[in-house]
């Protein structure tokens, strides 16, 4: 049977379709238009606006606010949605605003972890296992991948692209794309090695540490440019997934990636 537990100080609106088990604490807000999966806590003074659909099992702290209108002035009231996979936590006063007609919607996907005070701006999508440290501004219509870890206080640029299995060092100005597997660090922000500690810890094999190792030599050690770097890879080295992973995102980086080990030279 159902064991919702939605304290009588809590305010929910009687079509929002709420899941079973769900916990609701005091002075939380929840609109109408909005759908929480079955295990979900959400804490006290929690406001959750129309175009929520969180996922099962998430927890969210005090002070949050999901699903707000986004802060961009070319919103026009459009129906859009902030979809939370399963297993996320939300810690304390984060923002995540919905999407506008650019994307319809801000995503961010299952055992996340966005930590107190972060902000996630209107039509970002963020995998899975993505960590937001303290205190983070991520501006409008950025992607970040699966795995990523972004340090405390650190800011990305609006449209900017975050590969897989990325670590950016806490009070990073992210500017400039980020491919995967790499490290970034220093300011300005620049390739730092590759998060070779995170791939062995989600059990990357000691060859496919070394081709990643290899690949990013020849982009960010050797005297070649990106352009020619892309080129010599792919003549040289034998197509593997991440191989080709690494090619397509800088292939579709419009912003450009990070420059080299902090020698100016993009």
């Amino acid at each position: 049977k159902n064991l919702n537990m939605i304290h009588q100080l809590a305010a929910v609106d009687r079509r929002a379709k709420i899941g079973k088990d769900v916990t609701i604490e005091p002075f939380t807000t929840i609109a109408g238009d909005v759908e929480i999966g079955d295990g979900t806590w959400i804490g006290p003074n929690v406001t959750i606006m129309d175009g929520a659909r969180i996922g099962k099992n998430c927890r969210v702290f005090p002070g949050t606010v999901i699903s707000a209108i986004p802060q961009d002035l070319k919103f026009d009231g459009e129906d859009t949605k902030t979809i939370i996979g399963d297993r996320t936590t939300i810690r304390e006063c984060v923002t995540i605003n919905r999407g506008t007609k650019a994307l319809g919607y801000t995503k961010i996907g299952n055992d996340c972890l966005i930590m107190a005070t972060s902000h996630i701006a209107h039509d970002c999508v963020l995998g899975n296992n993505v960590i937001i440290v303290n205190g983070c501004g991520i501006a409008g219509h950025v992607e970040i991948g699966d795995f990523t870890v972004m340090g405390g206080l650190s800011a990305v640029h609006q449209f900017g692209k975050i590969g897989k299995h990325v670590m950016i060092s806490g009070g990073t100005l992210v500017r400039k794309d980020i491919p995967p597997y790499v490290k970034v660090a220093r300011e300005p922000m620049s390739y730092a090695g590759i998060n070779s500690v995170g791939l062995r810890r989600r059990g990357f094999s000691n060859d496919r540490i070394f081709e990643i190792q290899k690949i990013y030599k020849y982009l960010f050690q050797s005297k070649m440019n990106v352009s020619q770097a892309t080129r010599f890879i792919e003549n040289e080295m034998p197509p593997t997934e991440e191989r080709d992973e690494i090619l397509e995102f800088i292939k579709n980086s419009p912003r450009g990636i990070v420059k080299g080990y902090g020698t100016g030279k993009e």
